[in-house]
């Protein structure tokens, strides 16, 4: 038990020996280095927290550039660029330095992966070496700062369709870049409203008389400060959060650029105007150039795991700090986290962090082998687009939720804007609609999953998605015989007697993945019934698709805990027996756990809970809390969130 933690001698469990340290070199993996530089920097900069409530909007946004800039000069945000520009060459460790930046202030966070992720990685994967020639140098030191202009008012998540028009000019070898209108301007531009000196800008390229889709240019904003000609950026204005992040919208009226501006990797123009590129279906060519800035989405789920880790530390550390009621005549008040409902409220919660920490790292390090050429060949370029866009949901969500449920928990304390969880709250919420709003990356994730067996699911819009499952032969997505054989063996059966946690099977990981297993593999067989059933009645296939779509994200959502599960459950087998599996295990058990207690509907609808049953896994997961409960301290601790960041005064003492 920690020393912080004042249950220690009062706690009627035993207290389980955990290694805090050990375990959070676990945690930290192979990018402990990189981990605790960052943390370094972090407590460094700490006074940037107070300075988001004591600075104006304007000198607050200066003071988060600055700190940018100065986090630019550690080498810890160009970590992912080669190491010929400056950079670290390591595009696992730039992931895990911003998920452990995002343990300090937000703001500065999202800055720095607009400047180094999004701006500087749109330069890396979508230019050549002429473009990183110029610029890499610059934007790797902070000496550049630039935005990524990509959504528009009238276009978000269909990037397809965004009105920004760069049209050839042949005789002047020069793009003339025009917004065709308000629907078309470029909005919530993080950096445009101050900073940005040059834009990555996606438009609606028109070479030799057609239009050949969206691709990204590179177009200046500002020189010494000052907004060029033809260029209007307004700003726009205040936010729920992240105000230190000048976010602004951004419209041109025939801007020119020279040809050399395109970003050419995938497709380039030849001075006389000619379109040449290596990819010919322009679909495929669209998701590729979109699939190298996978990326982001990594990164913003990771973080997301990072804030409900920051809620979890400040919440469970209060919890045993906090007494209230005495529990009989003449004994202390009891501590919040002895009660069995503040363990129910806060450790599930717990163990689903330490689940998609896990997941987390599964996704990190199939980024850093697709992009470091270990494993770059479209089927892992797909698995990897899939896996990040399910991670980054689910992560992101889980922050929105463990935020509100530990500031409650908290109290009116929790409510204060002295300590962390205004900010934590206002600032984070934006995590599930950037990088993709949730509900699209899902449906995104779901049609993977329907297409699977074509190969090239990209090719296929939406309308090509319904009409491949009219071909569908259902009975191959059917629950795999492995599946049907283990749920047989343990479906419904409850021995009765004392024993009946021991004999049931609930600690089972095989049973576990197993309930998980069987639900995806039900869905998806499901899904693909309904839209076939759909076509086969002559109906609009779009229509179809939309009066599917609760179903779609149902399933994809099961997919994502799947793999979720998947990846924690792997974590624990390897690890040596010891306090680490000792301490895992228990938290494992409780994400599965809690995770087929919350859809427990879904598998008594479908014969594979009995009443019995769920009442059974509802006592077990209960038990689970209260043996995971004298050693939560040390499970927050083993994340190695900085005290001085944490900024809870009134709550942690």
């Amino acid at each position: 038990m920690a020393p912080d933690d004042p249950s220690a001698a009062t706690s009627g469990s035993p207290r389980p020996e955990i290694d805090v340290d050990a375990l959070a070199g676990l945690l930290d993996g192979g990018y402990a280095g990189i981990r605790d530089l960052v943390r370094t920097d972090l407590v460094a900069h700490a006074s940037v927290l107070e300075d988001a409530e004591r600075l104006d909007t304007d000198a607050f946004r200066e003071r988060v550039r600055d700190v940018v800039v100065e986090l630019a000069a550690t080498g810890q945000t160009g970590m992912g660029f080669p190491v010929e520009y400056g950079g670290g060459g390591d595009v696992g460790a730039s992931v895990a330095a911003f998920e452990t930046l995002a343990f300090g202030d937000l703001s500065v966070l999202v800055k720095s992966g607009v400047q180094f992720g999004l701006f500087g990685g749109a330069i890396l994967h979508l230019g050549t070496e002429r473009h990183h020639d110029a610029y890499l140098p610059d934007l790797v030191a902070g000496r550049l700062l630039g935005c990524f202009a990509m959504t528009e008012t009238g276009h978000g998540s269909n990037v397809q369709a965004l009105g920004t028009v760069a049209r050839y000019d042949p005789e002047a070898e020069e793009f003339v870049v025009t917004t065709t209108g308000d629907a078309a301007r470029k909005d919530y531009i993080g950096n445009a409203a101050r900073h940005a000196e040059l834009a990555v800008v996606f438009a609606q390229l028109e070479a030799g008389g057609e239009s050949r889709g969206v691709h990204a240019l590179l177009v200046p904003l500002r020189s010494g400060g000052r907004v060029l000609p033809g260029i209007e950026i307004e700003d726009d204005g205040l936010k729920m959060g992240l105000n230190g992040v000048d976010n602004g919208r951004i419209r041109f009226d025939g801007v020119r650029v020279p040809r050399e501006a395109l970003l050419n990797r995938f497709a380039d123009v030849t001075p006389d105007g000619t379109y040449v590129s290596s990819i010919d279906n322009p679909d495929r060519r669209f998701f590729t150039m979109l699939g190298t800035l996978v990326q982001g989405r990594v990164c913003v789920g990771g973080a997301g795991v990072s804030v409900a880790k920051v809620a979890l530390t400040i919440a469970v550390k209060y919890g045993v700090r906090r007494r209230q009621f005495e529990t009989s005549a003449g004994s202390d008040e009891q501590l919040l986290l002895d009660y069995g409902l503040h363990q129910r409220r806060l450790l599930p919660l717990l163990a689903r962090t330490y689940a998609l920490h896990f997941a987390q790292d599964v996704v990190r390090g199939q980024l850093h082998d697709v992009f470091s050429g270990q494993e770059d060949d479209p089927r892992a370029r797909r698995r990897l687009e899939s896996r990040a866009a399910a991670t980054k949901a689910l992560g992101t969500w889980h922050a929105t939720r463990t935020v509100q449920e530990c500031r409650e928990a908290c109290g009116g304390a929790g409510y204060l804007a002295a300590n962390r969880f205004a900010a934590l709250k206002a600032d984070s919420d934006v995590f599930t609609t950037f990088e993709g709003d949730n509900h699209v990356l899902l449906q995104l994730v779901a049609k993977g999953l329907l297409t699977d067996h074509a190969g090239e699911f990209e090719d296929l819009d939406q309308l090509g998605v319904v009409r491949y499952v009219t071909g569908l032969a259902v009975e191959t997505v059917i629950e795999k015989a492995s599946v049907h054989k283990l749920l047989e063996r343990v479906r419904d059966l409850l021995p009765g007697g004392d024993a009946w946690d021991q004999e049931a099977g609930l600690l089972d990981s095989e049973y576990q993945l197993a309930m998980l297993r069987y639900r995806e593999e039900h869905m998806l067989a499901g899904l693909a019934r309904r839209l076939k059933r759909g076509i086969d009645q002559k109906r609009d296939p779009g229509a179809v698709f939309s009066q599917v779509q609760d179903h779609v994200i149902a399933l994809a959502h099961a997919h994502a805990e799947r793999l979720v599960l998947e990846a924690f459950v792997d974590a624990c087998r390897a690890l040596p027996d010891g306090g680490d599996k000792l301490a895992l295990k228990p938290l494992c058990d409780l994400f599965a756990l809690s995770t087929i207690e919350a859809d427990r509907a879904w598998f008594m609808e479908h014969g594979r809970l009995t009443v019995q049953r769920s009442k059974a896994i509802t006592r077990e997961v209960n038990s689970l809390c209260r043996g995971i409960r004298p050693h939560a301290v040390d499970l927050v601790d083993a994340w190695r969130v900085p005290p001085e960041v944490l900024r809870a005064g009134d709550l942690l003492g």
